[in-house]
C-alpha cells in the first residue's frame, strides 16, 4: 500500500501579501538588463519606463530617470530573478494585490513616496502598513 502520509515540503509566510482582496494577479514583465548582476527578491517594486527616450522595461524602484525618460511605480515582482549583464531578463510580477509596504524592497536610499502609492492605486496594487516580518 502507498504511503498517502508523507511530508512533501515546507511552506512559510514571507509577510509579503496583506490581503486576499484584491486577488494577486501575475503577468510577464521585462526587466532591464544591468552593468553588475544582480539577484532582486521577490517583493521587489518596480518602476515603469515610459517617456520620449523609455523602452517600457522595467527597473528597480530607486533608479534614477534617464533624459526624456519617466520611471513609475507599476508592479512589484513576484518570484527572485537574476538580472544579468548580456540581456534583459523576462520575469514575474504582480499586476494587482493588495500588499504590505514595509516588506517591499526598493533600491538603496529610496522610499515609496504618496504619488507612488496613488500610481500603484491606479493600477489595482494596494499598500497597507503592518509589522515587518
Amino acid at each position: 500500500m502507498a504511503n498517502l502520509c508523507r511530508y512533501l515540503g515546507e511552506q512559510s509566510y514571507d509577510g509579503l501579501i496583506a490581503s486576499c482582496y484584491p486577488p494577486a494577479d501575475v503577468f510577464h514583465i521585462v526587466i532591464r538588463k544591468l552593468s553588475e548582476e544582480t539577484t532582486y527578491k521577490r517583493g521587489t517594486l518596480l518602476d515603469l519606463s515610459s517617456g520620449s527616450a523609455g523602452d517600457r522595461k522595467y527597473v528597480i524602484h530607486g533608479t534614477q530617470a534617464g533624459e526624456n525618460e519617466t520611471l513609475t511605480a507599476n508592479c512589484i515582482l513576484a518570484e527572485d530573478t537574476v538580472i544579468g549583464t548580456a540581456s534583459d531578463v523576462i520575469a514575474r510580477a504582480y499586476r494587482t494585490g493588495h500588499f504590505v509596504k514595509e516588506n517591499l524592497i526598493v533600491a538603496e536610499g529610496a522610499s515609496i513616496s504618496e504619488a507612488d502609492k496613488e500610481a500603484l492605486r491606479d493600477v489595482g496594487i494596494l499598500l497597507s502598513s503592518a509589522i515587518k516580518v
